[in-house]
């Protein structure tokens, strides 16, 4: 049965806050509490750490004019990396779907500024990753 796994945006704010966390303190372990998104929270983060240097190598393919991932601010890239696995991942979530919870979840932790260039960066990349939708 094809169910959306997220209407929730704190998932994703959960997902970027545990990579920062795992980044900032690599030999910590993850947990993650008991609820409705664990299995999801976990594939996300665990699949974004595991699959950065693809992450990364496809970022730079597809947006090599619109990001320099050296000077972009940490939780911006923990925001595009996580997104860029689900769009390449996670197929039962649709493109749309990851680029709002992103964006909602960014209003946290970004800048009107950073928020809007994390929208342009994402629609274009989703185009490329997603050309079904």
């Amino acid at each position: 049965m094809g169910q959306k796994k997220s209407n929730n945006p704190s998932s994703r704010i959960e997902i970027i806050q545990k990579i920062y966390n795992s980044l900032m303190n690599p030999n910590t372990e993850i947990l993650y509490s008991k609820s409705q998104y664990k299995k999801f929270i976990k594939e996300v983060v665990e699949g974004t750490l595991e699959r950065s240097e693809l992450i990364e190598e496809t970022i730079k393919k597809y947006l090599i004019n619109d990001i320099d991932l050296k000077k972009t601010d940490k939780l911006l890239k923990i925001m595009l990396f996580a997104a860029v696995f689900e769009l390449m991942f996670k197929h039962d979530n649709p493109k749309k779907v990851v680029i709002s919870e992103y964006l909602l979840a960014s209003e946290f932790f970004l800048e009107k500024v950073q928020i809007g260039y994390l929208n342009a960066i994402l629609d274009k990349i989703a185009k490329v990753l997603r050309k079904d939708e």
